[in-house]
């Protein structure tokens, strides 16, 4: 008698012996971010960029594509800038508040983020970070096994932050670099799932960097993504003073007599 497997069977056969694989490892969450550590560069290289400058493309569903700027300073402050047909949407934090321009709002002044929002922008502006940052933080990080993600047994580590955010990371088990992440924040008191798949990496200054990031809301499906590409990037840029400050709102007309 002759047994025949379909290829789906034989492939979920595949991943199941491979998943095991990975697991058999058994390694904790401290060894899991340490290997992070090490294939990002390790602490020493991390450590030596005080600044970081990405240039790139943001693209949204339809190919609605906008020039993209983004620049983390250490411990100072973060701001990210998309450009299109000479209006600029402008993001940013300075250590201690954030703000935003949008224009295709009908706004060309500055407005304040709430302190939800501030948190995010705070998160973004990390050079290390969530999960090579838990630590230093107060954050807590729980080893949860092994996920698969697009075929791949992943090593999945649960950090949670002192204010409660929440950031689960998918390690590649080859590299234990970053391949997804999955964003748990409260916006306002409602709560807000944001998926990334993450890729590309590439060096700055002897430190990997992913140059492809695709995010949406979790379940939100291919036409509520955007993806962040990157052409260059660049190390211990100089930075203007007041880049990350919120600019001065013009003061108002007086008011006729």
């Amino acid at each position: 008698m002759t047994i025949r497997i379909g290829q789906a069977a034989l492939g979920a056969a595949a991943a199941l012996l491979m998943a095991g694989a990975v697991q058999a490892q058994s390694f904790t969450a401290e060894q899991l971010v340490a290997k992070n550590l090490a294939a990002r560069g390790g602490a020493d290289k991390i450590a030596a960029i005080k600044s970081v400058r990405f240039n790139g493309k943001l693209i949204f569903p339809g190919g609605f594509e906008l020039a993209y700027v983004e620049t983390r300073l250490r411990g100072q402050g973060v701001r990210q800038d998309a450009t299109i047909q000479g209006m600029t949407v402008i993001q940013a934090y300075d250590g201690r508040q954030a703000w935003r321009i949008n224009p295709f709002q009908g706004r060309r002044d500055p407005d304040l983020m709430s302190p939800d929002e501030m948190r995010q922008m705070a998160d973004a502006g990390s050079i290390e970070g969530a999960l090579l940052s838990a630590q230093a933080d107060k954050g807590r990080v729980i080893y949860q096994g092994v996920e698969d993600v697009d075929g791949t047994p992943a090593y999945k580590l649960k950090v949670t932050q002192a204010d409660g955010d929440e950031f689960t990371y998918f390690l590649d088990p080859d590299t234990f670099l970053e391949i997804k992440v999955v964003e748990s924040r409260r916006i306002r008191g409602a709560e807000q799932v944001t998926e990334s798949d993450i890729g590309d990496y590439e060096k700055v200054a002897d430190v990997y960097f992913p140059m492809a990031i695709t995010s949406g809301p979790q379940g939100g499906g291919p036409n509520q993504q955007q993806t962040i590409t990157v052409d260059t990037a660049e190390a211990n840029v100089t930075v203007e003073p007041n880049y990350f400050n919120m600019p001065a709102t013009p003061a108002a007309s007086a008011t006729p007599k």
